[in-house]
């Protein structure tokens, strides 16, 4: 049995940046990840690196490049002729960027030090990890401390089994080999709304159901609004108030059924992708009878500094409370690294941004004007249209809207909504505001580079005192 200080369980993005974090802080550390790559390969990177934000934003981009050709360059008197898309060439490029990644996660955990084991790991009484090695054998590993960083899995639905050909989840719809004529999408999320723009640019008719009468009921609903109206424009046929009541594959496809508005529904799509949201993986995580706590939605019960109900041992990321992001998973691994080695960590999970990777981008930080109302907060509100602005004439992404929300009383900044070109970078701007409990009066007062897409943070700042210059 080998002896460490750290063992992290999950080489995702929160486990593989608290493993990194510890190697650099001095600590003896292991992790292991059971992902294997196509080739039977270790694939450190988790559900993020292998068959989420990396590869879907690789298809993004290149379905963006495509749709372009037809409906952007044509204004900039750029006329081709016979385009077309090479959707094995496409795929191709998408599984090397992953296989970068993946590398470079390798990498960096041998600068480190860090020693990682391939298969599943199952934590055992005394801090100890079982590892089911992957080609047959079992180590164990006991250590000081234990960081759960074990990710997320998709959500099933009984209406809709996934057979991975005709009715897949989020990583089949990644792997497509073909444009599918008609695709059908369960659940209008982050998920469902990057995947339906991806093959909506390539050609496929693209419907969406989503359960809820709201669309995007955890975004600021004037946000919510202009995006909906945009993606329709697109070509997204997203219905709402659509629960899925069966889906059976057939020879043709699948076939659908769902209650809507105006009652039962049926729809025939060539392939249905699952895109319900994501659940704690918690399978074999634990030995039995041990007592980690779980709260009701199957999470690993973490206090405010990620402990868990066992002494030693942590968790992070997807499989505690929160956000399923990446960057909250890794900063969690930061902060719990950091609390190992004696230091002083803290993390506001206020101030955690969400990005969908439509395009235009929707993203956002803090409250939104429904959650204020709710608490009974004054608040004063300015946003400002992408429209008004000459860099966004200049590069034909006119299509969008910054909205800051600010405290009546001291102006402290307490929310900021954008939709629109460059939204994932914009929102950057915001958190460090909030980070810093900025005004928008401090906003405002910031010299923004003309013509940039940014000007309409300064611009919404301003609008906040209704002062706004250019609309």
């Amino acid at each position: 049995m080998k002896n460490c200080d750290v063992i992290v369980i999950g080489g995702g993005p929160g486990g593989y940046v608290a493993a990194i974090r510890c190697g650099q802080l001095g600590l003896i550390t292991a992790l292991v990840d059971e992902w294997l790559g196509a080739d039977g390969k270790p694939a450190l990177g988790g559900t993020c690196l292998n068959v989420g934000c990396i590869p879907s934003k690789a298809l993004l981009d290149s379905s963006h490049h495509y749709h372009n050709l037809e409906h952007l360059l044509p204004a900039h008197g750029i006329s081709i002729k016979g385009a077309s898309m090479d959707i094995a060439t496409m795929q191709s490029r998408k599984n090397k960027v992953v296989q970068t990644m993946n590398r470079g996660v390798a990498a960096l955990l041998k600068k480190n030090k860090v020693e990682a084991y391939t298969g599943h790991g199952r934590l055992q009484a005394g801090n100890r990890v079982a590892i089911a090695i992957h080609g047959g054998g079992e180590e164990v590993v006991a250590a000081k401390n234990v960081i759960i960083a074990s990710g997320s899995v998709p959500t099933d639905i009984p209406a809709a089994t996934v057979d991975g050909r005709s009715i897949v989840d989020s990583a089949g719809a990644l792997a497509f080999d073909e444009v599918p004529k008609r695709l059908g999408i369960i659940g209008a999320g982050v998920i469902g709304l990057e995947l339906g723009s991806v093959w909506n640019r390539l050609g496929s008719e693209v419907v969406i159901l989503e359960a809820l009468t709201d669309f995007l009921a955890a975004a600021d609903q004037q946000i919510a609004r202009e995006a909906l109206k945009v993606l329709t424009r697109q070509g997204l046929d997203i219905r709402l108030g659509a629960r899925v009541t069966g889906a059976k594959a057939t020879n043709k496809g699948v076939s659908v059924k769902y209650e809507g508005k105006e009652g039962a529904k049926a729809l025939e799509v060539d392939r249905l992708v699952v895109a319900v949201g994501r659940r704690a993986n918690t399978t074999d995580l634990v030995d039995a009878g041990l007592d980690l706590a779980m709260d009701n939605a199957g999470r690993v019960q973490v206090d405010d500094r990620c402990r868990t109900s066992i002494d030693g041992v942590y968790a992070i990321g997807d499989v505690v409370k929160g956000p399923m992001l990446a960057h909250k998973a890794s900063e969690e691994g930061m902060a719990v690294a950091e609390l190992i080695a004696g230091h002083a960590a803290h993390i506001d999970h206020r101030i955690v941004p969400w990005v969908i990777y439509t395009h235009p981008e929707i993203a956002w930080v803090g409250d939104t004007e429904q959650q204020l109302k709710d608490r009974g907060v004054a608040y004063r509100s300015g946003s400002f249209p992408y429209r008004a602005l000459g860099r966004a004439h200049g590069s034909g992404e006119t299509d969008g809207v910054v909205k800051i929300l600010a405290d009546a009383k001291n102006d402290e900044i307490l929310g900021v909504h954008i939709f629109g070109a460059q939204a994932s970078e914009l929102i950057t701007e915001a958190v460090t505001a909030m980070v810093f409990r900025a005004s928008s009066e401090d906003l405002a007062r910031t010299i923004h580079a003309h013509p940039s897409l940014s000007e309409a943070m300064h611009e919404a700042a301003l609008a906040v005192d209704g002062r706004a210059i250019h609309i």
